[in-house]
């Protein structure tokens, strides 16, 4: 067990921190430092940076600002999707307009904090991002579902079949293939088509978004969302 009560982790989860006030970055590289499971393996200024450093260094989770000199926040999450990199984005800004929230999700975004977050909260937040949840401050999710519903049909829904519909449950659940197979006694391959499938028919891009989807329709209610956030999914 580790002096923060998390438990021993194998490897510890490596971090690249965004954003363009070095006074910041100080401070989150100093307080993150000092956690056993969390390593911060470097810093960039900007979006265009935070690419190149994302892609060379390979951190597990990005902690990105959006307001940022040349190609910001939004721009670097657009081209970090696009050129594949695996790491996870939790956005971390103290843009306070409602209208971002949604933009950024749809970007590749697996979490959205402000700046005023509770230290403690901001650790809790990268483990749970690390360990395959979305996460998001009560006033952003509240924003991001509001947006998402005015947006949004019943109609991909009503085009779901039951097993879908199980699926989608899982999903917002946090559970990964493997898990959905082993709670509906199918293969892996068989709940892959299912939840390509249901994308599909959701139109959405990705897992992420089927559980924001899921939410905004009441689909997995009975699943425990984090502390901070409004919804889970496990890629």
């Amino acid at each position: 067990m580790t002096a923060n009560g998390t438990g021993s982790r194998a490897k510890p989860i490596r971090v690249l921190i965004a954003d363009d006030h070095p006074v910041v970055r100080q401070g989150l590289r100093t307080f993150l430092g000092i956690q056993d499971d969390i390593e911060v393996v470097g810093e960039a200024e900007d979006g265009v940076s935070a690419v190149t450093l994302a892609e060379s260094l390979e951190p597990d989770i990005v902690l990105m600002d959006l307001k940022m000199p040349g190609a910001d926040g939004l721009v670097a999450l657009t081209e970090l999707r696009a050129r594949g990199v695996a790491a996870r984005v939790l956005v971390l800004t103290s843009v306070t307009e409602r209208g971002h929230v949604l933009p950024a999700v749809q970007a590749g975004a697996a979490g959205y904090l402000y700046k005023d977050v509770d230290p403690q909260a901001l650790v809790q937040a990268i483990r749970a991002v690390n360990d395959g949840h979305v996460l998001f401050a009560p006033d952003a999710a509240e924003a991001m579902l509001a947006d998402g519903s005015a947006s949004q049909d019943d109609r991909g829904m009503a085009a779901l079949t039951e097993r879908e519909r199980e699926v989608l449950v899982h999903i917002a659940r946090g559970r990964s293939n493997r898990e959905i197979a082993r709670a509906l006694v199918v293969s892996e391959k068989t709940v892959k088509t299912h939840v390509s499938n249901l994308l599909m028919k959701l139109g959405v891009q990705d897992r992420t978004q089927a559980a924001l989807y899921a939410v905004r329709h009441g689909v997995g209610s009975s699943g425990a969302p984090g502390e901070t956030g409004e919804a889970t999914a496990r890629g």
